[in-house]
């Protein structure tokens, strides 16, 4: 008969044990059951997934994680359930005695079904507290936008939901400090919402929404708007600003629906509709989703191609000059960020005036301060509109190229008054006057 030496089996015993909880932390797809969840990173977040799971498994936690495919998230959780009421339970009791204050409930329908936060299935609407049988008040940030009170790094944004950022992210609740960052075009973070009631139905009247807004190739949280708009009357209710917690309007209207068109400058436009009244339904799609006590909205915006024109509304030029105002600064460097992002970008910068009359000009100064006028360093010159609109959008050129970007990767058009938005005389003469940036290769 074979005989082991102690200290082998034990090296045996205790390899086999690690074997088995690096199995368990695969990041398999999740099948259908009831996840208690406590952080979600995005999909191309494995390896913070994995790293978090792992630090609670030397905790003792028993944790695991896997991808939700169809809502693209990787989701750490501490079990999962065949039955809705023993998930609930147990999600009670981690919130508890674990220290996940802010744990929640995941139902995944199956491997390619879209899953559901827990609130999204409540039956009668009545009013529940936020630690009962509904989505938990509170859950990680949102991606592409907030990062939780616990971090999450710039390129691991999670995300209960929204999957974020990339962008828009949620970041574990008690994620290792290890993983703390944030994006590299937003160092602001974007706490969750206080713990509230929970309302079920949850619709925009009770629940606030959150518009996750990120550059979808690299998940960078932009800085953009989103126009709310009463879909059955084509009329504007609100601009709202993006990755900010907010109430939406009422349209006042019988179907209830509304369309939002987030925009961000140097960025195509994104259009999502939603319905006031019967908000839940909204989940299924795949940029909708409902968190705790708030809605998760992800505008992914894709860069402009070619063909594409966006106006540069922040950019301002004091009167009859060629010199930009001071606050135009922070509109040009998104301009330049997209240059610097794109070395492919080719652009046409096109100017425009308020009428077509001749009068001063004043033109930047040899010491090349593009955002002051001052008494020695200017040059005063006489000339037409056309000569006004094409020197303001050429010295848009001379600071890109000042900053480094090469002048054969930009060209300039004077249109003077020739193609005004608006009558020369009317309240909103002032928007004619504008330069446009035109992709011409991408």
């Amino acid at each position: 008969m074979l005989r082991f030496p102690t200290a082998l089996l034990l090296l045996v015993v205790i390899s086999i044990y690690s074997i088995q909880l690096s199995a368990q932390s695969s990041g398999v797809s999740l099948q259908k059951g009831y996840y208690v969840v406590v952080a979600a990173y995005l999909d191309n977040q494995e390896n913070f997934a994995k790293k978090y799971a792992d630090q609670l498994n030397a905790q003792g936690k028993h944790a695991s994680y896997g991808l939700d495919a169809a809502r693209k998230f990787y989701y750490v959780y501490l079990d999962y359930y065949a039955g809705f009421d023993e998930s609930i339970a147990q999600m009670v009791q981690v919130r508890k005695e674990a220290g996940f204050s802010e744990a929640w409930v995941r139902i995944i329908k199956d491997e390619t079904a879209a899953s559901e936060p827990v609130a999204a299935i409540q039956p009668e609407p009545k009013k529940v507290s936020a630690t009962q049988q509904t989505a938990p008040a509170a859950t990680p940030a949102p991606v592409a936008t907030p990062t939780p009170a616990a971090p999450a790094s710039a390129e691991t944004k999670t995300v209960s939901a929204v999957e974020v950022a990339k962008a828009q992210t949620t970041a574990p609740i008690t994620a290792p400090a290890e993983l703390t960052a944030v994006m590299d075009t937003s160092k602001a973070v974007i706490p969750n919402p206080p713990a509230a009631t929970v309302y079920v139905p949850q619709t925009l009247k009770n629940t606030q929404a959150f518009f996750s807004m990120y550059n979808a190739t690299n998940g960078a949280i932009l800085d953009g708007e989103v126009e709310v708009i009463d879909t059955d009357r084509s009329r504007l209710l609100s601009k709202m600003k993006a990755n900010s917690y907010i109430s939406l309007p009422d349209p006042n209207s019988k179907s209830g629906k509304i369309t939002l068109i987030g925009s961000a400058f140097g960025y195509r436009k994104v259009q999502h509709e939603m319905n006031y009244k019967n908000t839940e339904s909204d989940t299924t799609k795949d940029e909708i989703d409902l968190i705790g006590n708030y809605y998760m909205v992800k505008f992914d915006l894709t860069r402009m191609t070619r063909g594409d024109i966006a106006t540069l509304y922040n950019v301002y030029f004091y009167n009859d000059a060629a010199v930009m105002l001071p606050e135009s600064k922070y509109e040009l460097n998104k301009l330049l960020l997209m240059m610097q992002e794109n070395p492919k970008y080719r652009i046409m910068l096109h100017g425009h005036t308020n009428g077509n009359g001749r009068g001063k000009i004043i033109y930047v100064g040899p010491a090349k301060d593009f955002f002051n006028i001052t008494k020695d360093d200017v040059v005063n010159e006489s000339g037409s509109a056309k000569e006004l609109s094409g020197a303001r959008a050429a010295v848009i050129k001379e600071w890109l190229i000042s900053q480094g970007i090469d002048a054969s990767r930009i060209e300039v058009k004077a249109w003077g008054g020739g193609r005004m938005l608006h009558d020369k005389n009317s309240q909103h003469a002032r928007r004619n006057v504008r330069v446009e940036v035109e992709v011409l290769q991408d």
